[in-house]
């Protein structure tokens, strides 16, 4: 299936050029983006950042000011060190000059939506922005709020966004419709695999593939029919009893795929509360046996015995849903063994099938290759291994440098395996051991002799490093000496290491390595999450032979860039892709490619019968009219002058806390027609009137705060310093509204807990208002509500009620903000010396050193100093009467308890 543009041949504008080479899809991309506000939605592995690295090069000039939102880390990294672009300031004064200076700016949304509230952007300068990522941004998000912010004020500025993830916008009604609204473009481009641009710029240069068909072992086959039977039956049981519930997603097919803990989320969030206890163990033993039967495929026997070992428990037979007790479960059990330990149950692990494969490339036909090529010299090949996770990595690495025996002992020992079988089985594979010294030794001793004499336990493979190993996403290795004498690599086993390492490639350049012999690079497909890993290893070292140990759909599209991109005299590459043939590995690979198809097709469907207003692109105001309640039809004041006198309607004013926007609440306010007023106060998160006064807080907050009784202290204040104090409770709004039973998720409080501790605050404080709100929309309402009719509030009486002024209202932003909220809970501190605090202090070691003295000098108090020194110095010891406290009944003495004075 092709989709046709109509400027498929269209040429580069002639005013406009690319510095970054393009590939033709590419250069249309570009067009179509820089003509016109666009969301562009790019299949994935056909990464859309050499086009944003051409759009951002056109517009790097300080005549223009350009914003990049929604970014994650490493792609801000990415395009800051290839433009070598400026880091914005941490104070507001600073970035307000930055921004006159122009550029390119890569920016947070909660910094830049205060800037932008605060007026320090120049919005009428700004040339336009660009969203990354554009499948993560929803209408109540800190980017769609920015976006407004900008529209609003300028009216010819661009807005470009793109995003590589099309299975995103199948998720929920209208979504693809609902992101364009709130991203303010009127036009969709759709860039899948299957367009007629990307096959016929990918088909110009292919590198030569190899398809490796690996079967699986006959026990491994059989483990995998056990666990598919288990987890059909699971199904089924599942969708019997929730016959009512939409669980057309939850397939066995869906299980296995990398998206199966969104579908579940999707599909059973909202009801999780409404589910039986037998439904919620059968979704927890769904993935329990979807992570069984990815480790029977990805890992070695030793580590998957071990796994399996965890569930045939009496403990976990009590909180699963009975698949233990089926004849597959007892089957599964059963062949797991068998894979470690022979019929005489000694110690006789099963090797990975991919390993001979791999070690057959690595040893045999790739150097048979390379020296045909190069008249018999492996100097300077290189050859990349890419697989899924790091685990993976690190179990390659240890395997090719140990060998496959050294390496299943090592793993024996590491899962704590019976430690005397395996010792006997590696003394008979080594050297005999007398039968008195074995009869001598404890099992904790033959453990640490046969490690120390396998020779895998060295300094950096202890406990801590060992974990430090799985943490890292690749390794650079190479063929040893005797290796490349081909008398001796024909003697030699996979059973025996035939690799060194070279070094880590996070500290190695790779364009300065000069060897002898072929280096071997493991990677995985994306490091730490980075997409861009990949693309920059294959620029850096170039290998001519790429094996795929797993599959990955994006890998294979950005290795076809890669090879396309090359130049001409080049040498082509080879691409060995390994799979286990049918397999849940492969069918998890076709599923995906068909995942994404569907969601293509889907876009291009909704695409044909999608209906966008002419204004929804914000370049009139009729887009915000819309989201505004209309002024009164009579706008006559009838109290003066007979009704003669207009009044002005004021548009209402609400006072937000700097910290509350890291939610959704202060966009969705906005979107309602209220003015935000951005400050810190230290007294409630949101003032609507000069008497309303508003202490948001969500579930996790109101826990943490009834636990430490920050609630009651912030209660308090609001009930001293406000006529109407509000207590709002805010729920997920992709969670169900409810607050009973299993459903807080917290282990150190309970629903009835939470019950008692706010009916004590109600008692306390008679004038606080609890509201609970299943939603920020539903909170916005309420909000909007409550400013019907009502004055607006006076910022700096809130200030002052906080002991803040104007000038330092915006400080909260130049602080950690950890430890901010550390010392205000530290006794002493309060909300009035907490800036003195904050500005005078140099760090927590310096205020650990200071006497109280000084500290009554810093914070201008001689009662907080001496508290907030005690708490930090003083040690605090149980009472005499602590220690003598008995727990049988006492007689009444008529004397108060002491504390109570």
């Amino acid at each position: 299936m092709e989709i046709n543009n109509e400027k498929q041949d269209m040429a580069m504008p002639e005013d406009v050029e690319t510095k970054y080479p393009l590939l033709p899809f590419e250069k249309q991309i570009f067009i179509d983006v820089f003509e016109k506000d666009a969301l562009i939605i790019i299949a994935k592995g056909l990464n859309y950042n050499t086009v944003v690295t051409n759009l951002l090069w056109v517009h790097k000039d300080p005549a223009n000011l350009v914003f990049v939102i929604n970014s994650n880390d490493h792609e801000e990294k990415f395009f800051t060190e290839k433009f070598n672009l400026t880091v914005l300031p941490n104070t507001g004064a600073e970035r307000e000059k930055a921004y006159l200076e122009g550029g390119i700016y890569f920016v947070s949304t909660r910094i830049l939506v205060v800037d932008l509230l605060k007026n320090r952007v120049p919005v009428s300068n700004i040339t336009g922005i660009v969203v990354l990522r554009a499948h993560t941004v929803l209408e109540s998000c800190q980017e769609a709020f920015v976006l407004r912010l900008f529209r609003q004020k300028n009216k010819t500025g661009f807005i470009k966004a793109f995003s590589n993830s099309p299975i995103s916008f199948t998720f929920g009604y209208n979504q693809v419709e609902k992101v364009m609204r709130a991203l303010f473009v009127t036009e969709l481009f759709l860039w899948p695999r299957f367009h007629g641009g990307v096959i016929k710029s990918l088909k110009s240069r292919q590198a030569e593939v190899v398809e490796l068909h690996v079967r699986l072992s006959s026990n491994m086959s059989l483990i995998q029919a056990c666990l598919l039977d288990i987890m059909n039956y699971t199904v089924k049981q599942l969708k019997s009893i929730n016959r009512t519930l939409d669980m057309q997603e939850i397939t066995t097919e869906n299980c296995i795929t990398k998206k199966f803990h969104k579908i579940l989320q999707s599909q059973l969030d909202c009801v999780w509360h409404q589910l039986s206890t037998r439904t919620k163990e059968y979704i927890q033993d769904l993935k329990v046996l979807r992570t069984m039967i990815l480790n029977l495929i990805h890992d070695d026997s030793v580590s998957f015995y071990a796994l399996v070992n965890k569930y045939r428990t009496p403990e976990y037979a009590r909180v699963n849903s009975g698949w233990i007790l089926l004849d597959s479960a007892e089957t599964l059990f059963r062949l797991a063994k068998a894979r470690v330990f022979n019929s005489k149950n000694e110690f006789d692990p099963e090797p990975s099938p991919k390993w001979k494969c791999l070690c057959d490339l690595l040893i045999d036909e790739i150097p048979e290759e390379v020296k045909k090529n190069k008249n018999g010299s492996l100097a300077n090949t290189k050859i990349l291994i890419l697989c899924n996770d790091n685990k993976s990595c690190s179990q390659l690495n240890h395997f090719l440098t140990m060998g496959e025996n050294k390496y299943l002992f090592y793993t024996a020992f590491r899962r704590d395996l019976n430690i005397t079988s395996v010792a006997s089985k590696y003394k008979k594979l080594n050297k005999p051991i007398k039968s008195e010294e074995k009869i001598n030794k404890t099992q904790k001793d033959l453990e640490n002799e046969n490690v120390t004499e396998l020779g895998v336990v060295d300094p950096h493979l202890e406990d801590e490093d060992a974990m430090d190993e799985l943490n890292k996403s690749n390794y650079v290795l190479t063929l040893t000496q005797m290796a490349s004498n081909d008398s001796v690599k024909k003697s030699k086993t996979i059973n025996e290491s035939m690799f060194e390492p070279i070094s880590q490639i996070d500290n190695l350049d790779i364009t300065q390595l000069e060897t002898e012999r072929p280096i071997i690079c493991i990677q995985t497909f994306k490091q730490n999450g980075n997409h861009f890993s990949l693309g920059q290893t294959l620029e850096a070292l170039r290998p001519e032979y790429i094996i795929l140990y797993h599959s990955d759909v994006a890998a294979v599209r950005q290795i076809e860039l890669f090879e396309v991109k090359k130049k001409p005299e080049e040498p082509q590459s080879k691409v060995y892709f390994l799979i286990h043939d049918k397999t849940i590995e492969e069918q998890s690979y076709l599923t995906s490619l068909r995942r994404e198809k569907q969601a293509f097709e889907m876009l291009i469907q909704t695409k044909s019968v999608m209906v966008v207003p002419s204004y929804q692109d914000g370049k009139t105001d009729e887009y915000f009219n819309l989201n505004v309640e209309e002024e009164d039809d009579d706008p006559v004041d009838t109290r003066k002058a007979g009704g003669q006198v207009k009044r002005t309607k004021e548009k209402p004013v609400v006072i937000v806390d700097m910290r509350e926007f890291r939610s959704d609440l202060p966009a969705l306010l906005h979107k309602k027609g209220i003015n935000i007023e951005p400050v810190t106060i230290a007294i409630g998160d949101y003032i609507l009137t000069p008497d309303i006064c508003v202490e948001r807080k969500s579930i996790s907050d109101l826990i943490g705060s009834l636990n430490s009784g920050r609630l009651f202290a912030q209660s308090t204040q609001m009930c001293r310093n406000y006529a109407r104090p509000i207590l709002l409770i805010e729920f997920d709004q992709t969670k169900p509204f409810n607050l009973q039973g299993s459903f807080v998720v917290s282990t150190d409080i309970s629903g009835a807990d939470i019950q008692q501790k706010l009916q004590l605050l109600t008692i306390h404080f008679p004038r606080l208002k609890l509201v609970w709100s299943p939603s920020p929309y539903a909170t916005a309402e309420l909000f909007y509500e409550l400013k019907q009719g009502k004055n607006n509030p006076n910022v700096e009486e809130a200030l002052a009620l906080s002991g803040e002024n104007t000038a330092d209202d915006m400080n909260y932003e130049r602080y950690n903000i950890l430890i901010h909220d550390f010392v205000q809970k530290l006794p002493g501190v309060t909300s009035k010396n907490i800036t003195r605090l904050m500005n005078r202090g140099i760090s927590l070691d310096h205020l650990i050193t200071l006497t109280e003295e000084q500290l009554a000098e810093l914070i201008e108090n001689k009662n907080e100093a001496e508290a907030l020194y005690s708490i930090l110095h003083v040690k605090a010891l149980p009472t005499e009467s602590d220690k003598t406290k008995s727990f049988g009944k006492k007689k009444f003495t008529g004397k108060p308890y002491k504390s109570m004075k």
